[in-house]
């Protein structure tokens, strides 16, 4: 395909997949009834990504606990008690509370790319959480013997990894998750945090290559959980020039015509947001092919990639978008991407 096109990440999972993690949370279910589970969704999701005529595909996360929180699974120096993210439905996540050092991941991104790649032959991407992100795992006081300083040595470093594992085990991109940008105008409107998060991620992405930063890029939405958003309000142009001060060769953005005058001299690859995950509707492959050929009008061809506005399902309990539905939005962007790309003679 001559305008590349890929999902950020998630995929609502099936509902018996969630119904064996509640049992098995509730002790009704056994850790091998979960595996099986596990692997019954990820194979499923494998080969339906692959009927869509995805050119790249992900493993949808289905065996991530959240988008977030996967590299502390199996952590015991944490509380429940973290920073909280507030939704505009008035829901709420809450991050967890780091209680003592060292800080280190519990499990590694490439893991899931492993498991994914016992399935498909094709190119596959891995998501991994920013680095920005978990530093607001570390609370406001300082923690005794810990202090914070040695805490974003740990960070950097297990970023770090988690990136190299990824790259190293084949993927074909490693996507760095980083929904708290928007989230941190919020928060900030003076941009105080939303540059403390660049700085924060620059400082990973410094640790490598040209070639390798290539491979890497950075995704930002307004948050998409049951239907709800944490910073649409937040004016997505304030964004955008402190946004593309991050090192990395690509960005997973939503459709945003005015982000052509921030696009930086280095010339990344921008993947536009050409269907809405929240809305129930499928888009028609007609539909996206026009937004496509908008986005073409601001940016030139080799910077032009299509990709969804933000994961379907980033948290394992969320099934506000019905399975198929994701699915079928997905074959519409791949279709509706041919359709702009034979438009523009690509």
């Amino acid at each position: 395909m001559a305008i590349p096109t890929e999902l950020v990440g998630s995929i609502p999972r099936p509902v018996e997949l969630i119904q064996t993690i509640t049992s098995f949370h509730s002790g009704s279910a056994s850790f091998e009834a979960l595996n099986v589970a596990y692997d019954a969704a990820l194979k499923d999701t494998i080969s339906r990504l692959e009927a869509t005529g995805s050119p790249v595909l992900s493993d949808g996360e289905q065996t991530k606990p959240s988008f977030a929180t996967y590299p502390l699974s199996g952590l015991t120096n944490l509380a429940s008690d973290g920073v909280i993210i507030p939704f505009a439905d008035g829901h709420q996540r809450q991050l967890p509370r780091l209680t003592g050092g060292p800080f280190r991941y519990g499990v590694h991104a490439s893991d899931y790319l492993k498991a994914a790649r016992t399935y498909t032959s094709r190119p596959i991407k891995q998501a991994v959480i920013s680095a920005s992100a978990l530093s607001l795992l570390y609370p406001a006081t300082s923690i005794p013997g810990y202090s914070r300083v040695e805490f974003i040595t740990d960070l950097l470093d297990e970023a770090e990894a988690d990136i190299r594992r990824s790259l190293d085990a084949g993927a074909d991109s490693v996507q760095i998750d980083f929904t708290e940008g928007r989230l941190s105008l919020k928060l900030d409107p003076s941009g105080g945090l939303l540059r403390s998060f660049v700085s924060l991620n620059n400082q990973v992405l410094s640790r490598f290559s040209a070639e390798e930063l290539s491979r890497i890029g950075v995704h930002v939405c307004p948050g998409g959980d049951h239907d709800s958003t944490h910073s649409a309000d937040v004016d997505y142009a304030g964004l955008l020039p402190e946004l593309f001060k991050l090192q990395v060769g690509r960005f997973y953005l939503q459709m945003a015509s005015e982000l052509a005058a921030h696009v930086p001299d280095a010339k990344p690859v921008v993947f536009i947001g050409v269907i809405n995950p929240i809305s129930p509707r499928v888009e028609t492959a007609a539909e996206v092919r026009d937004r496509v050929l908008e986005a073409a009008s601001f940016l030139p061809p080799e910077q032009l990639g299509t990709t969804d506005d933000c994961g379907f399902a980033p948290f394992a309990d969320d099934t506000s978008t019905a399975r198929d539905t994701a699915f079928r939005k997905i074959q519409a962007r791949v279709q509706g991407t041919e359709l702009a790309a034979r438009e523009l003679g690509l």
